[in-house]
């Protein structure tokens, strides 16, 4: 009787020991979820900035600051896609978190659409809300040796637009200062590189139509707002995301982009989306490209 209980008692402490070893088990968070828990106490959120006024309209900007760097934070600048007619900063905010993962100050920008004012707008109001950033980065605690433009499809386009300008052109005229607009490098996907080529010809697109309107300088405002216009040696680290299968931004134009950058001597890197369109990548594919930025950031001392 006595061998029997005391064999009741071990096997109540090996059940005893198993639940304790699938509780650890099960409260044990992975990196993600344990990341996804305390990501809210280190950010403040600064909503519904104002950083300009144009024709009447508000131009507001969101900043995720990370609230326990003890120096000057490397900061992302998110431009949101659309086309130029659509969409707005609150559509893309899962978009931003790979960047707050890394630890990043963000900054999520709003910009005038074509149905509130036509091209070249949306470029003047980006190049502010990169000017304003600069501006304010002691107040937010941003690092301007370390600011990173980035967006999709039409935010890929202002982020390289933005980032490529040179200074003194009159697309700077809404917003003057004697601050150096620089940033580190852009993370380009799938953006426009020649948007006269898509107002005309045989890769015409109704939304970049739409965003330059009936203007009597179309062509050429088109041509003042193409990235390749401004290819250069000395323009900051571009690395751009397309898929070969894109039917709304040709894949065409970030072929000539990588084209042009690597003849001007500049660093970047073209990373395609085999049989891909435009986004909807699969999760592997988001997951290599997202290796591939890290890497290219880590090289410049981004990361």
């Amino acid at each position: 009787m006595k061998s029997t209980h005391r064999f009741f008692c071990i096997l109540l402490l090996c059940a005893v020991g198993s639940l304790q070893a699938v509780s650890q088990v099960n409260t044990t968070l992975s990196p993600t979820a344990r990341w996804a828990s305390i990501a809210a106490e280190q950010y403040w959120i600064h909503p519904d900035i104002t950083y300009g006024v144009a024709n009447n309209y508000t131009l507001k900007l969101d900043v995720w600051q990370r609230n326990d760097a003890k120096t000057p934070a490397p900061t992302l600048i998110y431009y949101h896609g659309g086309g130029w007619v659509f969409g707005d900063r609150t559509g893309a905010t899962l978009l931003l978190m790979p960047y707050l993962e890394m630890g990043w100050n963000v900054i999520n920008v709003e910009y005038r659409m074509a149905s509130v004012s036509l091209a070249p707008a949306a470029v003047e109001d980006c190049r502010c809300a990169l000017r304003w950033a600069i501006k304010n980065a002691k107040e937010y605690n941003i690092d301007t040796d370390r600011i990173v433009l980035t967006g999709h499809s039409a935010g890929g386009h202002l982020s390289l637009i933005t980032g490529m300008l040179p200074e003194g052109t009159d697309l700077d005229n809404n917003c003057h200062g004697n601050e150096k607009l620089k940033v580190a490098a852009i993370v380009n996907w799938y953006g426009i590189s020649d948007v006269a080529d898509l107002i005309q010809g045989p890769n015409l697109r109704d939304y970049a139509a739409m965003w330059m309107g009936s203007q009597a300088d179309r062509l050429a405002i088109a041509k003042r707002v193409s990235p390749l216009t401004y290819v250069r040696a000395g323009v900051p680290p571009i690395i751009s995301i397309h898929g070969d299968a894109d039917a709304v931004v040709p894949y065409e134009d970030s072929v000539r982009l990588h084209h042009g950058l690597t003849v001007a001597g500049v660093p970047n890197e073209l990373v395609t989306i085999k049989g891909g369109g435009h986004g909807g990548f699969k999760e592997a594919e988001l997951e290599d490209a997202y290796e591939k930025i890290r890497a290219f950031l880590r090289a410049r001392g981004l990361q």
